[in-house]
């Protein structure tokens, strides 16, 4: 290990795979066998990684990971310059050399790793969870910023990086706490490395590959609307009905939060002019009683201003940030049960071209081609390996998103209380600062008219308390 306490590897570093995809999507409709051979190259198919069950888990209490995201460094000057984030980690997972480290990371390098995740895990049924979104405005203003080069020790500070960095610390530790994707080499890698992981280039948004992306996603969209897919469980069809409109009931409260963050913050500024008006107004009052009046009103109007500040933060830090994260997830809930549909658009390709070879080699009998015979049984034989696969495929895929939705749901619960309890304290600390504010100033109006709005108040924040605790 160097004096940055960063890892020192000993030989080159270990190259991961990229395994690919057994099936790629193919159109069920298209009466062309051009790309009949492509599909499937063998009836024997590795497994792609470690099942669910053979990985050990946080649950059984004898491992445990913590990643933290801090001290974001702008590297460099002008358009070529970066946000840095400092990524320490402390576990006791065997996957990892050391039980304590740290490395410098970038903001595609949490992009790349994202993709990497996507490209083994999303085909097999797993929930990824979703990485921050770019911020080209913000990017752009520190690219061109005044700001030199900034020292160790030295954070950039701006609102909307110290948002990144939240969401990117809780991108990681979501991960982390996955069965399977915490042991992957990449993230194992990303985390360990003391040296500069391959450039993202895919993660670009103006990249070559990044208008790929959007005609992909496209297309996705077009087939998610134009194809429907017969479903024989029933499982699925709750299940994503219920998805769907948690989803859109999560947008509905982060936008109503977001709306709570806007008001909270014009009224904190509101606040704060109310009191600068009244201190002047305090300084050239010629009567002595009122001009105490009012600059301890103007005291107290500062320090309202505050505390109405932290309201909005905790609005937005706590509960928005958590809403938001879910929505992201959400979607990549989503993505997965897509995922099994074209896995399911493939097994059907593979059954129609079954039949097509089938009738092929019934029509070469009738005729008694016995010269091509031969080579339509082997193609018969071929196709009916390929359906035995994709039907395996589709019977994995199914199994593995039921397991993981349980597992998400666990996870959800835990998160959401934990968020709860945490913002009802919050709110009930604010509360008390309050009532302190009010006692304080009794001086200016009834004691009774003072306490009787907060006591109010903080009834309500401490009924739901014990509410939120029980959540199993």
């Amino acid at each position: 290990m160097d004096t940055n306490g960063t890892l020192e590897h000993d030989g080159e570093t270990e190259q991961t795979q990229k395994q690919q995809p057994a099936f790629d999507n193919v159109d069920i409709t298209s009466p062309d066998d051009e790309n009949e051979n492509d599909i499937f190259e063998s009836a024997i198919q590795e497994p792609l990684s470690p099942v669910l069950e053979d990985v050990p888990t946080d649950e059984a209490g004898d491992t445990f990971i913590e990643i933290v995201v801090a001290d974001p460094q702008k590297v460099g000057d002008g358009m070529g310059s970066y946000l840095a984030y400092k990524v320490s980690t402390k576990t006791n997972i065997l996957k990892f050399k050391k039980r304590q480290f740290f490395t410098m990371r970038r903001f595609s390098d949490f992009l790349g790793l994202h993709d990497l995740l996507v490209s083994k895990y999303l085909r097999m049924g797993r929930i990824i969870p979703p990485a921050p979104e770019k911020n080209i405005i913000g990017t752009t203003k520190v690219r061109m910023g005044s700001q030199p080069q900034a020292e160790a020790g030295a954070g950039v500070n701006l609102e909307w990086i110290e948002n990144r960095r939240a969401s990117l610390e809780r991108f990681l530790n979501r991960v982390a706490q996955h069965p399977v994707l915490c042991q992957d080499t990449d993230f194992v890698n990303f985390l360990e490395s003391d040296q500069e992981l391959p450039r993202a280039v895919n993660t670009a948004a103006l990249s070559g590959a990044g208008v790929m992306r959007l005609f992909n996603k496209v297309g996705e969209t077009v087939n998610k609307i134009t194809y429907k897919m017969d479903e024989n469980d029933p499982w699925f069809n709750d299940k994503i009905s219920e998805v769907e409109t948690i989803d859109a009931h999560m947008q509905k409260l982060h936008s109503a939060i977001k709306a709570l963050v806007s008001h909270r913050k014009e009224l904190a500024t509101l606040t704060g002019g109310v009191a600068k008006s009244a201190a002047l107004l305090s300084t050239c009052e010629e009567h002595t009683g009122l001009s105490q009046a009012l600059s301890q009103l103007a005291d107290v109007e500062e320090k309202v201003e505050l505390l109405r500040s932290e309201q909005a933060n905790s609005d937005l830090y706590i509960l928005s940030e958590t809403i938001k994260d879910y929505i992201g997830l959400f979607g990549a809930i989503k993505d997965v049960f897509h995922e099994r549909v074209k896995v399911f658009q493939n097994w059907q390709h593979a059954q129609m071209q079954l039949t097509k070879k089938r009738e092929n080699k019934a029509k070469l009998e009738l005729q008694d081609r016995r010269d091509k015979l031969e080579f339509a049984q082997k193609e018969v034989e071929e196709w009916e390996g390929k359906v035995q696969r994709c039907q395996k495929e589709f019977d994995n895929i199914s199994s593995e998103i039921k397991k993981e939705m349980e597992r998400f749901e666990l996870a959800r619960a835990r998160d959401f209380k934990s968020t709860i309890i945490k913002y009802l304290e919050d709110q009930m600390a604010h509360q008390q600062q309050v009532s302190f504010i009010a006692k304080s100033t009794t001086f200016l109006v009834s004691e009774t008219l003072i306490f009787a709005f907060s006591y109010q108040q903080m009834r309500y924040w401490e009924a739901i308390v014990p509410v939120a605790r029980d959540i199993a």
